[in-house]
């Protein structure tokens, strides 16, 4: 057997808000939509991973979701001009990844990174 895919799955009373708000910050795709549920995805490959935390490093808690992105400066600037909260700021980690934490609108905590090279 072989995973294929993991999907998180986000409870929201108002899907379109949450949806929206992904798509905005992640420039994801919205590729399904029933009013109830919604998938947005990238053509990016990618590879299924599930990590399991005691803390999330630097202090930090452990977040919902960790988000790696191509270009964490350009997250960080979108997350500021969507008016998204940061409670962990824009940071050059000693374990190789540049991050910064935010919220979603479900409280969600988002550790949106990506690695250094």
């Amino acid at each position: 057997m072989m995973v294929l895919r993991i999907v998180p799955n986000i409870a929201a009373d108002k899907v379109a808000d949450v949806r929206n708000f992904y798509a905005e910050l992640f420039g994801l795709e919205i590729v399904m939509d029933f009013g109830w549920i919604a998938t947005l995805a990238t053509d990016a490959a990618t590879n299924p991973q599930v990590s399991i935390m005691s803390g999330g490093g630097s202090g930090a808690p452990v977040p919902d979701l960790s988000i790696e992105v191509d270009d964490v400066d350009e997250a960080y600037r979108r997350a500021i001009a969507m008016g998204c909260t940061i409670l962990h700021d824009l940071t050059d980690e000693p374990w190789g990844v540049r991050r910064f934490f935010t919220e979603d609108p479900t409280g969600k905590l988002l550790n949106v990174l990506s690695h250094r090279t």
